[in-house]
């Protein structure tokens, strides 16, 4: 028999990729992380730290990311409402006839 793990509610909403430092193999990323590291005086530069940056400095960029995520999200969860109403419906029916 196995073990289920139990993670916790931190552990759900944690998310790793934040906290990578940044590898600096291409120039864009090797002028953000100079730019960020000189601005929070770090020599190690998370990806968290770079949109924390960019949200203070760049917010138009931040919102329209954000933007786009949400609007992602919100259309993917109405798909996923519509294709739950439309299979019940269809068991339901399968079940009555």
């Amino acid at each position: 028999m196995s073990e289920e793990k139990t993670i916790t509610e931190k552990e759900i909403h944690t998310n790793t990729t934040l906290a990578m430092p940044v590898q600096t193999d291409t120039e864009l990323k090797s002028i953000l992380v100079d730019y960020v590291g000189d601005k929070l005086n770090s020599e190690e530069v998370t990806v968290n730290m770079i949109a924390e940056v960019l949200a203070l400095d760049f917010p138009e960029f931040a919102y329209a990311y954000a933007e786009e995520n949400f609007l992602r999200g919100y259309k993917l969860g109405l798909d996923d409402a519509t294709q739950l109403h439309t299979t019940q419906t269809e068991s339901i029916v399968g079940k009555t006839s």
